[in-house]
């Protein structure tokens, strides 16, 4: 390695050109990356609900109802004039309201009372719309003209728009603060006003140089896309400040820039390549979810670890010998104090802490297999936006209700009318609207207009649409969605399809639950086997991942004891995120504790480590939490606030004495 760094640091301008002309590549590649907002979209192609969506977009022109929107103190008539008003709205390619499963201009309390209030109550209106799921934007924008401000709409469909719209104006806000963030930590960690300028120019050539890249993808999800950025640079921070520090250790018995920049890169590339790589393993253990949304998040940021990586063993030492000469112009003292004291205080406590550390994390563990979940979009928005206010109204006047659309395959009549007859049955379902309910089995299907049986008939299924009086999730909806399966398979036997947004969150769950072991288990594997081999040590490596593991079961645990409830895919994903970020800090302090132990005994050796590593860890555990801070309280997407809460708890867990020096301290103590 020697050689190559030599060549590195001999060709600084030509390697600050290339890597700044990859970085403008970059940034122009990103514009033309897209971004998916629709959860449902990362269901693996098999799940029932994804095959039942794409065989409903073949046999019919309408998809599933995705919103519902509701007018307030509107007549009949002023209904019915709002229904042609959104049936014609741009975007819209269907419309359900009361005149769809009864005659309203008959008395109204002739007709069955669950299905008029499910449609019509208290002389508020509630429609069931289906959208365009390419034009979900421009089409909430379109209703939302022609209903008012003043009245309502919620659904799978307004999220994603509201996700789509907000979450750019968020990303910026929160890279702007990050940055700002990023910046001050620096300045008070480093030793040179310079110096924090520097490492943040090196993030930013790795962040466009991996943003551009994301083309290779063709789409990046929402996750993806907000949070991809500022985590890569708050994991990748550690490199650059692990090896300016090096550096300036270097100058200390080498005056020569060039060969102190050498000797720095060969002492770093042992810590920064296994924090690195155990970094990278950590995220790509998230491609092994059948959940889409995990594996885009663990390529976007497996790959731009790797390119943090490489900026730091080339651009980095190319960027710093370029610009020494203002490092030391403003160069200043150092503004943290030394750590030597609070090493020595380590070292006399570390027997009791560590103790209790394990004590704590062993009801955390437990807590954390307990949580209370949500699976899908429906709670992502609370009642501080639009969208949370509108469900909110919406589940006042109406209930929480959903529409499920259930196919079948036609030429049996008996069949569907007993099918139909047995969804009348289960006390869940408010309303039926089929071809045997609207028409009558008795009549033929040629005697019906093309408009009215295009959308119950198609050429081989006919269709069911089933208004549930359920939430889009829970344990309620999830049993209602077995139910409403069994009784559809007593009749069709597996040639059924059943779709809509309870039944993906249902496929969701029954997807995500599954990955979340098998993740966890080949992440720990994995970042083990990858510590055995840097380490050349088999205590070590299993001290290690324990101290990070406890660390994120206190952290996963918390939700419990708070009472709360957490975003199953936030969960899933902070796992990895969590070990691969922050075993960065148990690498470094492993390496120099070794390091000093060759010279000095074992308590020296922890008090001399943890004055030499403490600002480093400081420095990136503090900005990886504070970039986790800011998502959660900038984002108003329920999933992205959470994930950023975790990350940020995360961080200051890992990197805390109590659930990680002490605990590292005492054991290495007790190894050697």
């Amino acid at each position: 390695m020697r050689k190559f760094y030599t060549i590195v640091v001999r060709n600084p301008k030509k390697i600050l050109v290339i890597f700044f002309l990859l970085a403008a590549v970059g940034a122009v590649l990103q514009s033309f990356v897209t971004v998916n907002y629709e959860m449902a979209d990362y269901l693996p192609e098999d799940s029932p609900s994804t095959v039942s969506l794409d065989l409903m977009n073949e046999e019919f022109d309408g998809g599933i109802p995705n919103a519902r929107v509701m007018v307030k103190d509107v007549s009949i008539a002023e209904a019915l004039d709002y229904k042609d008003k959104l049936k014609n709205c741009e975007g819209v390619t269907d419309v359900i309201w009361l005149d769809d499963n009864i005659n309203v201009y008959q008395p109204l309390e002739m007709a069955d009372a669950d299905t008029v209030e499910t449609y019509y109550k208290d002389t508020n209106a509630l429609f069931t719309v289906t959208m365009e799921e390419d034009d979900l934007v421009d089409t909430t924008n379109r209703i939302r003209e022609i209903i008012g401000d003043d009245n309502a709409m919620t659904g799978s469909a307004v999220s994603t728009a509201a996700a789509t719209t907000g979450t750019v104006d968020e990303i910026t806000k929160i890279t702007i603060f990050a940055v700002v963030a990023v910046l001050a930590i620096l300045l008070l960690t480093t030793t040179s006003w310079a110096e924090p300028f520097i490492v943040l120019i090196g993030l930013g050539v790795a962040i466009m140089i991996n943003a551009g890249t994301n083309l290779i993808f063709g789409e990046i999800s929402f996750v993806t896309n907000a949070a991809g950025t500022i985590l890569q640079l708050a994991v990748s921070l550690d490199y650059s400040v692990f090896l300016i520090h090096r550096y300036e250790e270097c100058l200390r018995t080498n005056s020569d820039r060039s060969e102190a920049m050498v000797d720095a890169l060969c002492k770093s590339t042992s810590s920064i390549s296994a924090s690195g790589l155990t970094t990278v393993i950590g995220f790509l253990a998230l491609v092994f979810m059948r959940f889409g949304i995990g594996a885009d998040l663990g390529l976007a940021l497996a790959k731009g670890v790797a390119f943090s990586m490489i900026c730091v063993f080339i651009f980095m030492p190319a960027l710093v010998l370029t610009v020494y000469p203002l490092i030391e112009k403003t160069h200043h003292k150092n503004l943290l104090p030394s750590f030597q004291g609070f090493g020595r205080v380590v070292s006399r406590i570390m027997i009791p802490t560590a103790l209790a550390f394990i004590i704590v994390a062993i009801p955390s563990y437990l807590a954390s297999n307990s949580n209370s979940y949500y699976y899908g979009s429906s709670k992502i928005y609370g009642t501080d936006t639009k969208v949370g206010q509108d469900t909110v109204t919406i589940e006042e006047a109406f209930g929480k209700n959903d529409t499920y659309v259930l196919l079948v395959p036609n030429g049996d009549v008996e069949a569907e009318q007993k099918l139909s007859d047995a969804m009348h049955d289960i006390p869940e379902v408010t309303s039926v609207l089929s071809y045997v309910d609207t028409v009558g089995a008795e009549i033929p299907k040629e005697y019906l207009d093309e408009d009215t049986l295009s959308q119950l008939v198609s050429e081989n299924y006919n269709r069911m649409v089933l208004t549930v009086d359920t939430d889009y999730e829970g344990e309620e909806t999830f049993e209602l969605v077995e139910k409403i399966r069994s009784t559809a398979n007593s009749y069709y036997p597996d040639n059924y399809y059943l779709a809509g947004e309870g039944v993906s969150t249902y496929d969701l769950m029954d997807t995500i639950t599954e990955d979340n072991v098998k993740v966890n288990l080949i992440a720990i594997g994995a970042v083990f086997v990858t510590l055995l081999f840097s380490l050349k040590s088999l205590s070590l490596p299993f001290i290690l991942v324990f101290a990070i593991e406890a660390a994120i079961w206190i952290n996963i645990g918390i939700p419990y004891f708070t009472d709360s409830v957490v975003m199953y895919i936030a969960y899933l994903i902070i796992s990895s995120i969590q070990l691969g970020a922050t075993v960065d800090y148990a690498i470094l302090f492993t390496e120099r504790y070794m390091e000093f132990r060759e010279t000095m005994p074992k308590r020296d050796a922890v008090v001399q480590t943890i004055s030499v590593v403490t600002a480093s860890i400081i420095t990136s555990g503090t900005v990886l939490a504070l970039v986790g801070f800011l998502l959660s309280f900038i984002s108003t997407h329920g999933i992205l606030s959470q994930l950023g809460l975790f990350v940020g708890r995360g961080a200051l867990l890992s990197m805390t004495p109590v659930c990680s020096l002490y605990c590292r301290d005492f054991c290495m103590y007790l190894t050697g």
